[in-house]
């Protein structure tokens, strides 16, 4: 695969917010050229996160970090992380610039590549940042790539991608949805009770707390139409968090053909971040809705 000089592509802030901006290069990771500030970052966020999220993560999440050996070293090499990913799943890690084009994100998913940022937050963005960094894309998303099923589950969606792309912007929506509320914000009821195996939350101290202990959010049992007609929040901790049964209900659901329940969700207007069903969600706990802003849903 071709590599090229590595750059840091990162939003641009205008007079209206963040503007995303792309990239598409698959580079090499340029560890001898990070900064001791990049490593006692990784090392800060590293260590907070895992004195916070045993009985928060689920233990698939937390296996995965051991057995990579993750830990506050400084940031890992790739190529270390690769060993280990090959052998378990067939998986790679790709170094990237940045956010990627949703049709070059999805091939590589598909490939079983993942995308990992290849530069780190800095120190004064240790609570917040409006992108994914290397943190966010290895901590968050990698330990998880380990267990089987959930690897088969993100190269179905990687295929998935590629369909809804060529079916139109509709569809596209709706499964990025489902990547939002699974990959990025997904919770896990398990016989422990209830944990997070999504990436934006493990990867968050604020909503490593917020989304398990706070009154405000629903926290509604997964149900594939419904996750891919809600819209979400990027703004701000999430109004509704969607709960899987298991690893395996989550790549099952992908088994079928979406084409039609992307006609089905067309004429239909998607339902509000906050919005409860009462009639047909499976509620785990209904939200006190606390301070919700109602008009900036995604």
């Amino acid at each position: 695969m071709e590599t090229a000089t590595p750059r840091k592509v990162e939003h641009q802030q205008t007079d209206r917010g963040y503007v995303p901006v792309y990239a598409t290069g698959v580079v090499e990771q340029p560890w001898s050229g990070y900064s001791r500030t990049d490593h006692e970052v990784w090392d800060t966020l590293f260590k907070r996160q895992c004195e916070m999220l045993p009985g928060r993560a689920c233990q698939e999440f937390l296996d995965g970090v051991k057995k990579f050996g993750l830990g506050a070293g400084g940031i890992p090499k790739f190529a270390d992380i690769n060993t280990v990913l090959a052998k378990a799943t067939g998986w790679e890690l790709v170094a990237v610039e940045g956010l990627l084009p949703d049709e070059v994100f999805f091939d590589h998913l598909a490939n079983r590549r993942f995308p990992v940022s290849w530069w780190i937050r800095k120190p004064e963005q240790l609570d917040y940042l409006s992108e994914p960094d290397l943190f966010h894309d290895l901590f968050g998303h990698v330990p998880l790539l380990l267990n089987p099923v959930f690897a088969d589950y993100m190269q179905a969606y990687g295929r998935g991608g590629m369909k809804a792309h060529a079916i139109g912007p509709e569809a596209l929506m709706n499964l990025t949805r489902l990547y939002w509320y699974t990959v990025e914000f997904g919770l896990i009821d398990t016989r422990d009770g209830m944990r997070i195996y999504g990436a934006g939350i493990v990867s968050s101290k604020g909503e490593s707390i917020y989304s398990l202990d706070a009154d405000a959010p629903n926290r509604i049992g997964f149900d594939l139409a419904r996750v891919m007609n809600t819209r979400y929040r990027i703004d701000t901790y999430q109004q509704t968090y969607f709960v899987i049964d298991s690893f395996e209900q989550l790549f099952e659901a992908t088994t079928p053909d979406f084409t039609p329940i992307y006609a089905r969700l067309r004429d239909k207007t998607p339902h509000a971040a906050a919005d409860v069903l009462e009639e047909t969600d499976r509620v785990f706990h209904y939200g006190s809705h606390e301070g919700f802003a109602t008009n900036a849903d995604t």
